[in-house]
């Protein structure tokens, strides 16, 4: 399909479906969660976009904001697909917001109609929703409320009328659908995001990924909140593909499910990939004399091979049976299938790209943010630069402002923020998004990304250090679960632990004096307190996405850092 051509979100889906209308009953979407084999078709998903969108027509008028309320399954799919169809736009909500979150974007984006999952959904923002907003459930669970089921059975008369019909007044510029950033620090911003936006991304990311799939039908294996911009944007992705997707059960059951699914592409966070990082890391450092041996060579082979340096006729045979006996073994655990890992929202570490390059893990480090719909640029598969987040899309582009700055310009930068027009001028100026991202372009047009001029500490000397990237080296240590770096005006850094044990000090003592031996003055963390409690999406210290709050651990640990001067 020549996505630069499409209209919308709902004509690519329609689209897509009639190339495989000779293979409607293939399967297409399937919920993980659901003990059993059954699929969503292509043919199933079509008709119950159609059915649903018939439905909220008579609710919804061109504009209006229909709130999306649930966990990630096949449901999820069909009514985004269904409100833009009905001419309305999705407003997505993440499963783990506050009450105070959900209380700030019912009330700014007012919507017309609430569709949610099931009761557990449905209580956290029934006393919220306005007497004259329409809800409709997934789960048929309250005599009250309409659900998708009973919807589907009353309107299926009008099957023959409807099923070959869709939206097709749409086109690019129309408004998509209003992400909420999970913020930081304050309230959520409305992001508006185009159908041109969304698709232009899709066009990228399809050049880049096609070519690992076009000899066999590509899987995904979906975990990340649909109702963030980045697997929002992906699913449509996977449709552009012509995918068979999975939604996992759970971030704890990932990797069994990735056995099961035997995903081809899969996209997640640094966080994923760092867990992943340590949890293979512990299992080799276990492994004694041959096999210590032979991992060590798979990850120095591995390593040559990713930075294109050439390998003597006896690395060429070593690095053959690490192919056969030790790269084979981990694929398998993960599928067999993998072409691609797929790391967005946030940096991810270099020393951890390495790793999971060399292992047989290919690993692609993108950039973006919500405000550019939102990937930027991404590693090209067979030319990765680990140190880089990979050339620019072809759909946009990217400069370097005198001061730094990572500046974006295209049809993927939203529409602005929503009801906050002083905010949208502030980050969108002469056409060009200001990221808040400092980096550099390399020599071979790759996009470095080197800090963030939001998350700056400026210590007493006016040195400018970045806290993520000491963090992550922090948790590279097995010790440490999680980091947080403190020192905006001060006079050297302090840092928050998370470890499983207070016994683990002393290791962290020692793992923190060598550490500090490669930082530079203004780096080095002086002293730190351990504490048990992990930052979580439950107690408010991560974002959805798995980024620390920065504001909420600095409110609830202040006094404990500033102990620590």
């Amino acid at each position: 399909m020549e996505l630069n051509k499409t209209n919308s979100l709902v004509e690519l889906f329609f689209e897509k479906y009639k190339e495989k209308k000779i293979l409607t009953k293939q399967p297409f979407l399937k919920w993980l969660k659901k003990n059993d084999n059954i699929f969503f078709t292509w043919e199933q998903v079509k008709n119950n976009i159609c059915l649903l969108s018939e439905h909220l027509k008579t609710n919804l008028s061109k504009g209006d904001r229909c709130i999306l309320l649930s966990e990630n399954r096949p449901e999820w799919l069909i009514a985004d697909i269904a409100i833009m169809n009905a001419g309305g736009v999705t407003v997505p909500l993440f499963t783990t917001y506050s009450e105070k979150d959900y209380e700030y974007i019912i009330n700014d984006c007012k919507p017309k109609i609430c569709i949610i999952s099931n009761e557990i959904q449905f209580k956290k923002i029934e006393k919220l929703i306005p007497h004259e907003t329409k809800v409709i459930s997934i789960e048929n669970f309250n005599e009250k409320i309409e659900s998708i089921e009973s919807i589907f059975k009353k309107d299926n008369k009008k099957k023959d009328i409807i099923f070959d019909n869709y939206n097709n007044k749409i086109i690019r510029k129309d408004l998509a659908c209003i992400i909420y950033t999970s913020g930081t620090t304050g309230n959520p911003k409305g992001v508006m995001l185009s159908h041109g936006g969304i698709l232009s991304n899709c066009d990228g990311a399809q050049e880049i990924l096609e070519p690992l799939v076009k000899n066999e039908k590509p899987v995904f294996l979906t975990w990340l909140p649909l109702s963030h911009s980045y697997e929002h944007t992906v699913q449509y992705v996977q449709i552009s593909l012509g995918a068979k997707i999975y939604y996992a059960e759970s971030l704890e059951k990932l990797i069994p499910n990735m056995a099961l699914a035997r995903p081809t592409i899969m996209t997640a966070v640094p966080r994923f990939y760092q867990n992943l990082y340590s949890k293979i890391f512990l299992n080799f450092s276990k492994q004694k004399g041959l096999k210590k041996k032979l991992i060590e060579s798979t990850i120095y082979l591995g390593t040559k091979n990713l930075n294109k340096e050439k390998l003597n006729f006896r690395e060429k045979i070593i690095n053959f049976l690490c192919e056969k006996l030790v790269r084979g073994k981990i694929k398998k655990q993960f599928g067999g299938k993998l072409k691609a890992f797929v790391s967005g929202g946030g940096a991810l570490d270099q020393k951890i790209g390495e790793f999971l390059n060399s292992i047989g893990l290919p690993t692609l480090q993108g950039y973006g943010l919500t405000e550019a719909s939102p990937v930027v640029s991404c590693n090209i598969p067979g030319s990765i630069k680990i140190e880089t987040v990979g050339p620019p899309f072809k759909t946009n582009q990217v400069k370097i402002a005198s001061d730094g700055e990572i500046l974006i310009k295209g049809e993927n930068v939203m529409l602005g923020y929503w009801n906050m027009q002083k905010e949208t001028d502030n980050i969108i100026k002469d056409g060009w998004l200001h990221t808040g991202d400092i980096g550099e372009i390399t020599k071979d047009g790759n996009l470095k990304i080197t800090d963030r001029k939001k998350e700056i500490i400026v210590n007493l000397g006016g040195d400018n250090i970045s806290p993520s990237k000491i963090e992550n080296l922090l948790c590279l240590n097995e010790k440490i679960k999680q980091s947080f770096v403190y020192g905006d005006k001060k006079t050297y850094l302090v840092a928050l632990i998370v470890s499983e044990s207070y016994e683990n000090k002393k290791e962290i003592e020692i793992f923190l004096e060598n550490l500090n031996k490669t930082l530079s003055l203004v780096e080095k963390v002086k002293k730190f307190k351990l504490i048990k409690e992990e930052f979580s999406i439950e107690n408010g210290m991560l974002t959805p996405t798995l980024k620390l709050k920065r504001k909420k651990i600095l409110d609830k640990y202040k006094d404990d850092l500033e102990k620590l001067y």
